[in-house]
C-alpha cells in the first residue's frame, strides 16, 4: 500500500528507492525537501538529489531518462567530425547571444537538425528541465526532440564549440575601455545632488504628486527616470498609467532623493538595493498613508545610478464596507452572502494583481465582524485598517508563515490570510477553516475552477479542498463607461458580437452604450471601475467531483457544474454590466478571457 502510495506521488523516488540507488532515509528526507521548496522553480526530486544531497548527476538523471522514455544519445567526442561541431556552432549562435546564453546556462546543445523530419534534436543534461520548450521555442523550432546527453559527454563537447572566457582577460579589456573616464564622472556628486535637492521647487513637486494622485483617484504614482536629466511622473488612474508630469534639466537621482527623504525607513544614501518605506500626510482634511517601494535600474549614462520609485496610495474612504457596493448580482450575489453567513469554512478570492480581491474581502469580513467575535488578520503588507480586527503586525522577527502558526494559538474565531503563497500556508489556512473558524484568503488563478487545481497541485489532499472551502470567487475590474459622454450605438457591429459570441437578434433588445471621450474622462470615454465576479460555490456535486479526483482535478467538469447551479463566468458576468449600459462590450473582451 505504501509502496504504492509513493509511486503515485513520485515516481522519480519510487524507481531509484527500488533500484537501490537512493535509501528509504534519503527519500523521505530529499521529498521534505521538495515539498518545502518555495521557489518558483518546483524542482523534482532527481534535481534535489543532484543539487542538495551531491548524488552524481549520470546516474540520476539516466533513470529519469528510462521512466519518462528520452532517448540516451552515446556518442564519442572523439568521433564528432569538424563539420559537425561547425554545424552546431551555427545552432548555438543562429538566434543571437541571449538565446546562446540561454542555451550554455541550461547545458543544452542543439545537437542536431533532421531536415528529413524537420526536427531539432535537443540534447540536454536534464530532459527534465521546463524550460527546455522556451528553448526550442526560442530556436524557432516547430518539432523537436529532447534526447539524455550524459553531463560528463556535455562538458566535454562544450569546451570545443565554446570554451569559457578568460575572465581575467575580460576584466583587462573592460578596464582598458573605462580607464580614460574621470573617477567623478562615474559615482553621483553628492554635493552636486544636495544642491539639487535644497531647490524648494523639487520638495514641492513631490509633495503636490502626493496630493493630486489622491485628488484624482490614482492608486499609484510612478517616478520613472529618463536619460538626460529627466525624470516621468506617472498617475495610474482605472488601471491605466497617464503621464502627470515630466522634470527637465534635474539629475533623477535628486527627485528620487526627495522622495526617499521624505519616506521613513529608507536610506537616501542607498542606490544598490530595494528599499520599502513609509509617508501618511494629512490631504483635504483625511489622513492618506503611502507605501513606497525603490528598485534599483539600468541607466543609459555612467555617472547615473538611476533607481524606479512607485507610490500605492492607500485611502480609506475607498474602502468599502457595504456589501451591496461590491458589484456582486443575482447567484453570484446570493452564494456569496450564504458562505460567509456560515460559521466555519473558507471564502477564497481568487483573481490577479489589482483585480480588487482585498477590497472584496475586506466588505465580507465587516459583514461578519461583532464584538462577540475574535477577528486576526495576516496581511504582508497591511494596506488598510479594518475597525474590529486585530491585524498582526509583520516583520523581521515575525515573518508571514510564523504568524499564520502564530494564529493557530489565538483562539480566533474569523481569520483572514492575506494570501495562500504555498502548501504550508494553504494547509493552515485549510485547518483554520475546517476546525471551525471562518477563514478568508486569496490565491492567485485565472479563474474559480483553476484555483481548485492549484490548491491540488500545490498538494493539498482533494477531500481537505472539498470540504473546507465554501466558496471561490474569482475577480477582474473593468473600466465603466463615462456617463456624461457615453454614447447609446443604434447600429451593432456584427464582427463584434461574432467575435464575442453573442446572438445580434438577442442583443438588438438591449441599449448598449460606447465610449466616446470628454473632458470629464481624460478623452478616454471611461470614469472609474467596477468588479466582475465567478462565484463557484461548493454544492454536494462539486465536493464529490473533487474527492474523486484522480490524478488531477477536472476543471472542466467542475465549470460544466458550476453552469448547471447558476454560475456565470467572467466574460458573461462582463457581459450582464453590458446590458445595464455600465460599461462595453470591447472592455469586456479586453479585460477577460473567452472559455
Amino acid at each position: 500500500m505504501l509502496d504504492a502510495q509513493l509511486e503515485m506521488t513520485d515516481k522519480i523516488g519510487y524507481l531509484l528507492l527500488k533500484k537501490g540507488i537512493i535509501d528509504a532515509q534519503i527519500l523521505e528526507e530529499a521529498l521534505k525537501v521538495k515539498n518545502d521548496d518555495l521557489s518558483s522553480l518546483k524542482r523534482n526530486l532527481a534535481q534535489i538529489l543532484v543539487q542538495e544531497f551531491n548524488f552524481d548527476h549520470d546516474t540520476i538523471f539516466r533513470e529519469v531518462a528510462v521512466l519518462y522514455a528520452f532517448k540516451e544519445l552515446n556518442i564519442n567526442i572523439a568521433d564528432l567530425s569538424d563539420e559537425r561541431v561547425e554545424e552546431i556552432k551555427k545552432l548555438m549562435s543562429s538566434k543571437g547571444e541571449d538565446v546562446k546564453e540561454m542555451l550554455l546556462e541550461h547545458k543544452v546543445l542543439p545537437f542536431q537538425y533532421d531536415r528529413f523530419r524537420e526536427k531539432l534534436i535537443l540534447a540536454a543534461v536534464d530532459p527534465t528541465d521546463r524550460t527546455l520548450t522556451k528553448i526550442a521555442y526560442s530556436l524557432n523550432a516547430k518539432k523537436y526532440e529532447i534526447n539524455f546527453l550524459r553531463k560528463r559527454d556535455y562538458d566535454k563537447l562544450i569546451n570545443i564549440i565554446a570554451p569559457p572566457e578568460n575572465e581575467f582577460l575580460k576584466l583587462i579589456e573592460e578596464a582598458d575601455e573605462e580607464i580614460n573616464v574621470d573617477v567623478e564622472e562615474a559615482t553621483v556628486d553628492e554635493e552636486e545632488l544636495d544642491a539639487e535637492i535644497n531647490k524648494s521647487a523639487l520638495v514641492n513637486l513631490v509633495e503636490a504628486s502626493l496630493v493630486e494622485g489622491v485628488r484624482k483617484g490614482a492608486s499609484d504614482i510612478h517616478f520613472v527616470p529618463k536619460s538626460g536629466n529627466r525624470t516621468e511622473i506617472h498617475f495610474r488612474v482605472d488601471g491605466k498609467l497617464m503621464l502627470w508630469h515630466a522634470q527637465e534639466g534635474t539629475l533623477p537621482e535628486a527627485l528620487m532623493s526627495v522622495v526617499k527623504d521624505r519616506s521613513k525607513g529608507m536610506d537616501r544614501f542607498e542606490r544598490e538595493r530595494a528599499q520599502d518605506g513609509f509617508i501618511q500626510r494629512e490631504i483635504d482634511r483625511h489622513i492618506i498613508r503611502y507605501r513606497v517601494s525603490v528598485l534599483p535600474m539600468v541607466g543609459t549614462e555612467l555617472r547615473n545610478k538611476f533607481e524606479s520609485i512607485v507610490i500605492r496610495i492607500l485611502d480609506d474612504r475607498k474602502v468599502i464596507k457595504d456589501l451591496s457596493k461590491l458589484g456582486l448580482v443575482g447567484y453570484a450575489q446570493d452564494a456569496f452572502k450564504r458562505a460567509i453567513g456560515q460559521p466555519q469554512g473558507m471564502v477564497i478570492l481568487t483573481g490577479p494583481t489589482g483585480s480588487g480581491k482585498s477590497t472584496t474581502l475586506i466588505a465580507a469580513l465587516y459583514q461578519v465582524i461583532d464584538p462577540t467575535k475574535n477577528v486576526l488578520t495576516v496581511e504582508d503588507p497591511v494596506e488598510y485598517v479594518i475597525e474590529g480586527a486585530r491585524q498582526l503586525k509583520i516583520g523581521f522577527k515575525m515573518n508571514f508563515e510564523q504568524a499564520i502558526r502564530a494564529i493557530l494559538r489565538h483562539d480566533p474565531d474569523i481569520v483572514l490570510v492575506g494570501e495562500m503563497r504555498d502548501k504550508e500556508t494553504a494547509e493552515t489556512a485549510i485547518k483554520l477553516a475546517n476546525t471551525g473558524h471562518l477563514t478568508f484568503s486569496t490565491l492567485h488563478t485565472n479563474d474559480a475552477p483553476s484555483a481548485v487545481s492549484r490548491l491540488y497541485k500545490m498538494g493539498v489532499e482533494p477531500f481537505l479542498i472539498a470540504y473546507a472551502i465554501n466558496i471561490i470567487v474569482a475577480q477582474r475590474l473593468i473600466r465603466k463607461l463615462c456617463d456624461k459622454c457615453k454614447t447609446k450605438i443604434n447600429k451593432l457591429d456584427p464582427e463584434l458580437l461574432q467575435k464575442a459570441g453573442l446572438n445580434i437578434d438577442e442583443w438588438s433588445k438591449y441599449e448598449i452604450y460606447e465610449a466616446t471621450g470628454c473632458e470629464a474622462c481624460n478623452q478616454t470615454g471611461y470614469k472609474g471601475r467596477m468588479a466582475i465576479h465567478e462565484a463557484l460555490f461548493f454544492t454536494n456535486e462539486i465536493r464529490e467531483m473533487i474527492v474523486r479526483s484522480g490524478v488531477e482535478v477536472d476543471e472542466e467538469q467542475i465549470r460544466k457544474q458550476a453552469k448547471q447551479d447558476g454560475t456565470l463566468n467572467l466574460r458573461e458576468s462582463g457581459f450582464e454590466k453590458v446590458k445595464q449600459g455600465l460599461t462595453s462590450i470591447q472592455e469586456v473582451l479586453a479585460g477577460t478571457v473567452d472559455e
